[in-house]
């Protein structure tokens, strides 16, 4: 057999996105896993926790009654309705049926609006540490990521001098992600109607990732900028099930905005994947109906597991961190260790950090660099407790001379 190398022909599309790094490294670590080796896993954004049972016997039940057929594109009406509902009981948001359109998951979700606004040398704002995702989203439709980065001293938290300063004829949107993956940290109502401020007399629209508004921790209480009356034409909330409700494999997330920006992305989604799953449809809407002391509970345990992993690292030197109020992600500066040599390995960057960590003492993290901060490492804390406690112990060792 002849081996050719076709690569050639890939599109320039595929040729200038980059890979998911935390799918990635997740995957090495597997791998690992399955080689034998105890590797502690801090590099996925996935609860540990069981999908709540009554949430899975509403799955079950749309099988045995044969609820397995196509559905509309933006979702069932059952659904969409009770989506909407969330929004108002949960967000104060005001949002219709017709102005939801269920998605593959809420990177899907997401894909799908930046499609239907962005083209080519469109500018998005990003501020960085971002999640992976959202630069290369762009760059699928053809955008331009305009990165602003922030760092540990201001909080990750874009300030609006910033915003207006990376505001140009060519800006179509703003990506905002509160609470933050991959930081943890949230903008409170003050700071988020200061950076609308700044955009709310222009042509720019808001993306606004909410996957984690049901995981916070402190006083800060998560608001939308939807909820804002001069922005809400131009605000599209995203959202999901995967982190509140531990839903990830079931791939159902949405996005609520003005129907005009709905029809765009459901035409777009129509050539795509038509629908999620009629099963998974039927267990998110029982998931959003039910009780939600399931997603209290989880927090509760969230918030245990921040605060232990937070104080074990703050003890290491050479790390730095702050206290995240939100998500299940801490993300510490390892500046302080660069240059260092630690039983033989030289740390130069925190890729090598990563690497150092996951080769020698198996503990699975993402490098900064995957989310536009050099210097730092996302570890996510959404690990049982023993995980936890193995992997403190091990980079305790680990960054001890």
């Amino acid at each position: 057999m002849i081996n050719l190398d076709l690569s050639q022909f890939l599109s320039s599309r595929v040729k200038r996105v980059q890979e998911s790094q935390t799918l990635q490294i997740t995957t090495r670590a597997n791998k690992m896993k399955a080689e034998g080796k105890d590797v502690v896993s801090l590099s996925a954004g996935e609860p540990d926790f069981p999908t709540p049972e009554f949430v899975c016997n509403a799955a079950i039940e749309a099988i045995q009654k044969g609820f397995t057929k196509y559905t509309s594109v933006t979702g069932i009406p059952e659904l969409r309705k009770v989506i909407a509902e969330k929004l108002k009981r949960d967000n104060q948001l005001e949002f219709l049926p017709e102005e939801i359109c269920v998605g593959v998951g809420g990177k899907q979700a997401i894909m799908n609006a930046i499609l239907a606004l962005i083209d080519e040398g469109d500018e998005v704002i990003i501020p960085a540490p971002y999640w992976v995702s959202f630069p290369e989203m762009v760059k699928i439709a053809d955008g331009t990521p305009v990165i602003v980065s922030t760092t540990i001293e201001q909080n990750f938290k874009i300030t609006p001098e910033q915003l207006a300063q990376a505001i140009t004829p060519r800006t179509k949107m703003l990506i905002l992600n509160s609470p933050s993956n991959p930081t943890g940290v949230m903008y409170s109502e003050a700071e988020i109607r200061a950076l609308m401020e700044v955009i709310e007399s222009k042509d720019i629209f808001v993306m606004s990732d909410e996957m984690y508004e049901q995981l916070t921790y402190g006083e800060v209480e998560h608001f939308s900028p939807a909820r804002i009356e001069s922005m809400r034409e131009k605000v599209i909330v995203s959202n999901a099930l995967s982190k509140s409700h531990s839903m990830t494999g079931w791939r159902v997330g949405y996005i609520a905005a003005p129907k005009w920006i709905i029809d765009a992305a459901a035409k777009l989604q129509s050539q795509m994947s038509s629908h999620t799953s009629s099963i998974s449809q039927k267990a998110a809407a029982a998931a959003l109906m039910g009780n939600q002391s399931v997603v209290k509970a989880m927090r509760d345990e969230f918030k245990k597991r921040r605060d232990f992993l937070y104080r074990e690292l703050s003890a290491i030197n050479g790390i730095r961190l702050n206290l995240p109020e939100g998500a299940f992600y801490l993300f510490p500066s390892v500046q302080g260790l660069l240059g260092k040599t630690f039983h033989g390995v030289t740390l130069n960057t925190s890729i090598d950090v990563a690497e150092y960590l996951l080769n020698k003492h198996w503990v699975a993290t993402v490098p900064g660099d995957a989310f536009g901060a050099e210097g730092y490492l996302r570890l996510s804390y959404a690990s049982s407790m023993v995980e936890l406690e193995k992997a403190a112990e091990r980079m305790r060792v680990a960054f001890h001379n």
